[in-house]
């Protein structure tokens, strides 16, 4: 079985992430996979709607450790950057159902959202910094705009957790659901969006974006800082300590 499955129902195109015993950890190809989803939706007029979903308990995890440390190695960041200007760019409707935990790139692309739908069991975190790295998907520019700068920076800075009825009440998530209820309730969303006027709705969604000034461009600054930490002493101590299950010692590090 693929760790993406695409599956389209007459105009909606569901994209799930399909990787339960790892917690839907992203590795490179299903970052390809995904974008190729984004990209076929795009060019295809009969789709009008994109649902992003996971399967089991996790939204997802964020990227797979071991398969991060082989892609840092080489020319890491392709597929992340391929993926990343595809979902920005994506110019249907785009709707999120977080089926649990959403950590790192699991929470920065719900910015990228158009509606959000959780779980109430969801948590949401970006542990960027304690890894060493720096955010991406743009979070630095439009998790401030999302939730404000203070709360952005517990987010982006400290790495804070918050629960599904924070994000709600903070404005990431649209509404909240029981696990039963969840793909019940964004395939009504994914049904409402369909059935309006499409360019209407593609329009609508390219003039709301339009007030986010250059997300383009911060997504490749971020990315080029990205792949800096990914080569850092820090990064690597960070590494090493989650893969040995000890607490990172960044005591020598000025």
């Amino acid at each position: 079985m693929s760790d993406v499955i695409v599956t389209q129902s007459g105009p909606v195109l569901e994209i799930r992430f399909n990787r339960p015993e790892k917690k839907n950890a992203l590795t490179g190809e299903m970052y390809d996979a995904v974008e190729s989803a984004f990209k076929r939706a795009d060019g295809d007029p009969g789709i009008r709607v994109v649902v992003l979903t996971g399967t089991g308990d996790a939204f997802t995890s964020g990227n797979d450790i071991k398969d991060f440390q082989a892609r840092a190695a080489t020319e890491e960041g392709i597929q992340v950057s391929l993926f990343l200007n595809a979902l920005s760019s994506l110019t249907k409707p785009l709707v999120a159902a977080v089926n649990g935990m959403a950590v790192g790139v699991g929470t920065t692309m719900l910015a990228h959202a158009d509606i959000v739908v959780a779980v109430r069991s969801a948590r949401f975190v970006m542990p960027f910094t304690s890894l060493g790295l720096v955010p991406e998907a743009a979070s630095s520019l439009l998790f401030p705009l999302l939730v404000g700068h203070q709360r952005a920076s517990a987010l982006l800075l400290l790495g804070e957790t918050i629960d599904a009825e924070t994000a709600y009440h903070w404005g990431l998530v649209n509404r909240l659901v029981s696990d039963a209820e969840l793909m019940t309730v964004a395939g009504d969303y994914a049904a409402r969006l369909a059935a309006l006027p499409p360019e209407a709705v593609r329009q609508t969604k390219a003039l709301i974006k339009n007030g986010r000034r250059d997300v383009s461009g911060r997504i490749e600054e971020e990315l080029a800082l990205f792949r800096h930490r990914l080569r850092s002493a820090e990064a690597a101590e960070a590494f090493q300590a989650f893969v040995e299950k000890r607490n990172p010692d960044f005591s020598r590090f000025s």
